[in-house]
């Protein structure tokens, strides 16, 4: 059973359509990244997602009782402010140090608890943002382009991060993403969008579409051989039959 399923959804902001015929399952245990040029309706996909907009056609269904962690583009934060890592994490949700740690330690930063959040690297506020996300042990972890303002090497090194997380862990994984030339190999399957589908598939076969070079050109031809994983499909065996449909 799927831990998302959209079906066939628009999304419309006044006389604007941004999303239309939009088709999306997201298993357990998958990488699944969706790409495309600015106001492609990316951002409008994942908002239908979580609910933070009503779609104007088709529906959401969740897993019932489905957990999603939420790694967020940017985060407004005072530089001034005096709060360490440890102090931020148990703001943004009530539990113990212990559950920091182990949660800093999947993001890769375990050694970042006592430093002040105004201290922090941007690869290493996107891990600690990353952290707090794994405190609730989601089923799936959205991301929505949480990797912007990093450099190509910065980015890799997070996407690998990820991976790791969900080897460790596995949760499935949604990003939102424009890093076209290391976020592709790291996924399970790609969709890129450009106000409904244009193609979806292995990174490889999007790729090569005719759609994809379209849109984003054939400069991206070599970006798979930059970073290749493996994976394990055993994390697709065990799922949940109850789900919570939501129409909208």
């Amino acid at each position: 059973m799927n831990l998302i399923s959209v079906e066939d959804i628009a999304v419309r902001y006044g006389g604007n359509i941004v999303l239309q015929n939009v088709d999306l399952d997201i298993e357990q245990g998958e990488i699944v990244t969706v790409v495309g040029p600015n106001g492609s309706g990316k951002t409008s996909l994942l908002k239908a997602i979580i609910g933070a907009i009503e779609p104007t056609k088709g529906r959401v269904t969740l897993k019932r009782g489905l957990k999603i962690g939420y790694v967020p583009q940017r985060l407004n934060f005072n530089p001034a402010l005096p709060i360490t890592v440890e102090r931020f994490m148990r703001l943004t949700a009530k539990t113990e140090r212990h559950s920091c740690v182990i949660a800093l330690e999947k993001a890769g930063v375990s050694e970042l608890l006592k430093e002040q959040m105004s201290a922090l690297s941007g690869g290493q506020f996107q891990r600690v943002l990353l952290a707090a996300a794994l405190l609730g042990y989601p089923d799936v972890l959205l991301l929505d382009e949480a990797t912007q303002g990093l450099d190509q090497p910065g980015s890799a090194s997070f996407y690998r991060q990820i991976e790791t997380v969900r080897h460790d862990t596995g949760c499935a994984v949604l990003m939102i993403s424009h890093d076209l030339h290391v976020v592709m190999s790291a996924s399970d399957r790609v969709i890129c969008l450009n106000g409904h589908v244009c193609c979806a598939g292995t990174p490889a076969v999007v790729a090569s579409t005719p759609e994809y070079k379209a849109l984003f050109g054939d400069g991206t031809d070599g970006a798979l051989a930059l970073y290749r994983h493996e994976h394990d499909h055993d994390h697709h065996n065990n799922q949940s039959a109850n789900t919570n449909e939501v129409a909208l």
